[in-house]
């Protein structure tokens, strides 16, 4: 079919009224597909959008490159199921990849063809454009030899160069809406987590306790916690996932739950380390982990026991500025089913200061790339130990963002300060 200025504006006409209405992205490349029908016959045809911002094409495509696609004649099936797509090469591989068009008579001689369908024999596929920058393709098939003419090809350029901008319009919108929805989930993610972590520290006699969790984005892997025992006990506990995130914070509600489950029915610490271990070795894939601390804290006695797994150990900073570090337990958990953990008991003394953290307190870099290492952050805790530990625990965030010249924090930040009151003994 020539490409005369009467059938040019009547096939804006009929794209223009099918697509031009609707920020639909699959619509408007259904709408073209059909519209594409009328000027140019075929037996298969796909046109395929990419996002916009869409990493740079090397080897395939991936669900994240492919912004949207319709297909006529094809068996449907996942962008990850189909070899054209998930190699990356094929003729519309090659047009993404350079902005040329292809005509090939017979695919059987084409070495950049990658078959779709057996049925197919002839293939024309063109750009679509803007200002140069690719936005997709179009692609038709023929179960004929030799079906597509120069002509055709024209054709399909006035189609792509006409729906250029109403594709471009639909992906953005597409983009935005899904923008919109993840934030929308990430938000309800970030107000469960919040309630899974206190509200209050427990007020205890003789006892200061605060605590804080500053996740890098809106949702983490770190966790915090005050559980009530029996006999005026507390349970409290730290705990760092590896990784960042959504999966790290469904982790952390795994481990959360397990730990309560535990320590509600067993008092032995070594037990309940073991236990939790189990259940997250069971429920939680062989690449993530969780380093933990968990003690109970009696504050009659005045006494801490306790058992790390793989965590940085606790500070007890003494009233004469000594430190000692809680390191006793095991390896972190969740890795091997067969973990031994072990326990032990400190004193806190009045006037003592016990501070538990996790890796992203430490770990603040500099300019030069040096952390800020436990032994900065034993200095802050020394010169601000007779500050109540909801204001050590603010002295530790201001010195930790003035070190790294930034309000926020690379990792997530989880500190507890457990002060007890009193002169020194």
């Amino acid at each position: 079919m020539r490409l005369t200025a009467e059938l040019k504006y009547r096939l804006l006409l009929e794209i223009s009224q099918k697509i031009s209405g609707t920020l639909d992205l699959d619509l408007v490349l259904d709408h073209l597909l059909d519209a594409v029908r009328s000027a140019v016959p075929y037996d298969a045809a796909g046109i395929f959008a990419l996002n916009r911002g869409a990493p740079a094409f090397h080897r395939g495509f991936s669900d994240d490159f492919i912004g949207g696609m319709a297909l006529r004649g094809f068996d449907v099936r996942p962008l990850g199921g189909d070899p054209m797509l998930k190699s990356g090469r094929g003729i519309v591989g090659h047009v993404i990849r350079t902005g040329e068009s292809v005509m090939a008579p017979d695919v059987a001689r084409d070495p950049r063809y990658v078959a779709g369908r057996h049925q197919t024999r002839s293939e024309v596929a063109v750009p679509i454009l803007i200002d140069g920058r690719v936005l997709g393709a179009l692609n038709l098939e023929s179960d004929r030899i030799d079906a597509f003419t120069h002509a055709d090809l024209d054709l399909l350029h006035f189609f792509a160069n006409a729906a250029a901008i109403s594709i471009e319009r639909a992906v953005l919108h597409r983009q935005l809406l899904d923008k919109k929805r993840i934030e929308h989930q990430l938000e309800i993610a970030r107000e469960v987590q919040a309630s899974l972590l206190p509200e209050n520290a427990p007020d205890l006699p003789g006892f200061d306790i605060s605590g804080v969790n500053l996740p890098t984005w809106q949702i983490g892997g770190d966790y915090f916690d005050y559980v009530a025992l029996p006999g005026g006990q507390w349970g409290l506990a730290i705990a760092d996932v590896s990784g960042k995130g959504v999966p790290s914070a469904l982790i952390m509600a795994t481990f959360r739950a397990a730990l309560r489950s535990q320590v509600r029915v067993n008092s032995d610490m070594t037990s309940v380390m073991r236990a939790v271990n189990l259940l997250l070795c069971e429920s939680i894939g062989s690449a993530e982990f969780v380093t933990a601390v968990y003690g109970v804290l009696d504050p009659a006695m005045g006494s801490f026991r306790y058992s790390n797994g793989g965590h940085n150990p606790p500070i007890l900073l003494r009233a004469d500025g000594a430190t000692d570090l809680l390191e006793e337990g095991g390896m972190a958990l969740g890795v091997f089913p067969e973990n031994e953990y072990e326990a032990a008991v400190v004193e806190i003394r009045p006037a003592d200061t016990l501070v538990l953290f996790t890796d992203g307190v430490v770990e603040v870099t500099d300019l030069r790339g040096t952390e800020f290492d436990t032994a900065r952050l034993e200095q802050v805790l020394r010169a601000n130990a007779r500050l109540p530990a909801a204001q050590i625990i603010d002295s530790v965030v201001r010195s930790t963002q003035a070190y790294g010249r930034a309000e926020g924090y690379a990792d997530d930040f989880t500190l507890m300060v457990v002060k007890r009151s009193g002169e020194p003994v």
